[in-house]
């Protein structure tokens, strides 16, 4: 079945998608603000800074006129960062045609008002097209993808067919793609893992050992699976894809950028030059705030998140928060 189908995102992720389906037979248009991605991708068929040595397909088109991207396209995969999908979306909206569906890709929590990017979503779009809003989720690193690297993910809708629709539309023979109808919980997996990962990054940056690794790993999943089922979510959606699958991903992969933020704060590097040097969005910071303030928020204990936000936001040393954590009152495993 071959779809007209528009990405919204130039970056790695976004960028390493539409390749995946203009190699699956679609028409595939992608939307790049600056003018100078947009003409190599489609002169050169590289990207200028992302997914380095991956050539991609001659017909996919680049524009930097959004309307024009979304127009006509029967799929619209939104690969912005959280906090530009308002604005782009915003701009975007008037051109989705009349029973398009909508695949949002992005991992994250909007600061000050604590929504996950469906709830920005269907405050951008109108209530018809809600029904064909879909999340995309799980372990997908995006120079793996751009490889063609075996990857499983997840996506999520309200509507179940809506989310069999799209998965037949972005499944290849070595992208598959598993479907739910608990959105709340893969959102969440998908955004609370990346705060766990700058923990784990930064005790490796530490020198901390597999021990401490895999305890943060296993105690962080227990504070995602406790935030997300307060806030409806499946327990079982945190043992999948999305949640146990891209948390182990994320934390110990080392195309991880969350875990690279970690790794150079654990090194003793200031924020503010991490990210510059970074040069791409690191979703887990800007999350840090937004969990730290959901935490409060649903009254949820989450050490592990409010050690990252200490250390993200209040230039806390790393070697203390790893000992003050070791160091609160016994208790049962929960």
């Amino acid at each position: 079945m071959s779809e007209t189908v528009c990405v919204l995102g130039a970056g790695s992720f976004g960028t390493a998608l539409a390749k995946l389906l203009a190699e699956g037979g679609h028409a595939v248009r992608l939307y790049a603000r600056d003018p100078e991605v947009a003409r190599a991708i489609v002169e050169d068929h590289k990207h200028p800074r992302r997914l380095p040595g991956v050539r991609l397909p001659t017909g996919l088109r680049a524009l930097t006129d959004v309307k024009a991207a979304v127009e006509g396209a029967g799929l619209v995969v939104s690969s912005v960062p959280t906090v530009a999908v308002r604005a782009v979306w915003s701009e975007a909206a008037p051109a989705l045609k009349d029973g398009a569906y909508v695949m949002s890709a992005t991992k994250g929590i909007e600061n000050g008002s604590l929504k996950p990017v469906s709830e920005i979503l269907k405050d951008s779009l109108p209530a018809s097209v809600h029904p064909r809003l879909c999340y995309l989720s799980g372990p997908s690193f995006a120079q793996e993808m751009a490889r063609r690297l075996p990857t499983a993910v997840t996506i999520a809708a309200d509507d179940e067919k809506s989310a069999a629709h799209v998965q037949g539309i972005i499944s290849t023979d070595y992208f598959r793609a598993y479907t739910t109808t608990d959105v709340i919980g893969v959102e969440l997996g998908g955004a609370l893992k990346n705060v766990v990962a700058i923990a784990a990054g930064a005790s490796d940056g530490l020198g901390f050992g597999h021990n401490t690794l895999a305890a943060l790993i296993t105690r962080g999943l227990a504070e995602m699976t406790r935030l997300a089922t307060k806030m409806g979510a499946r327990p079982l959606t945190m043992s999948g894809l999305a949640g146990m699958g891209d948390l182990v991903l994320t934390c110990t992969g080392a195309l991880s950028r969350n875990r690279s933020v970690g790794l150079a704060l654990g090194q003793g590097k200031k924020l503010e030059a991490v990210l510059k040097e970074l040069g791409q969005v690191a979703e887990g910071v800007n999350t840090a705030r937004s969990v730290y303030d959901l935490m409060k928020r649903e009254q949820v204990d989450m050490p592990i998140a409010a050690a990252v936000y200490r250390l993200c936001f209040e230039g806390a040393d790393p070697r203390e928060e790893v000992f003050g954590l070791m160091g609160r009152k016994l208790k049962a495993e929960d």
